[in-house]
């Protein structure tokens, strides 16, 4: 994966081999945050590749310093794909893997990697 970043705020993004790399520093217990934050990055920051067609493998790692918050990983991942439709991949669709995890971490954020199969 490329060194070369495109965000220098809470949301950064890389892109390297057809793989996107996406990171949110900080976390909160209310999912729904993290869609327009994430929306507006790429609205505004991206310029990476365009979205494509196929199947795709989703990984979302949330972590977590000190007791995990009390959020639902299955509404975080619905946030998240909603916010990367449209840039990394046209539909959600299109999503044929999908993992979703809590880790303790050195700091909290989260993190999602896009790979096309």
């Amino acid at each position: 994966m490329s060194e070369v970043w495109t965000g220098c705020g809470k949301v950064r993004a890389r892109e390297e081999g057809g793989k996107l790399e996406l990171v949110v520093d900080g976390l909160t217990t209310q999912a729904k945050y993290y869609k327009p934050l994430i929306y507006e990055f790429f609205r505004k920051e991206w310029r990476g590749s365009r979205p494509a067609w196929g199947d795709f493998a989703v990984e979302i790692d949330m972590e977590h310093v000190g007791d995990p918050p009390w959020l639902d990983l299955d509404n975080l991942a619905k946030a998240i794909l909603d916010s990367i439709k449209g840039y990394a991949f046209h539909d959600d669709s299109q999503v044929a893997r999908l993992l979703v995890q809590r880790l303790a971490g050195e700091r909290e954020r989260i993190t999602v990697r896009v790979e096309k199969l």
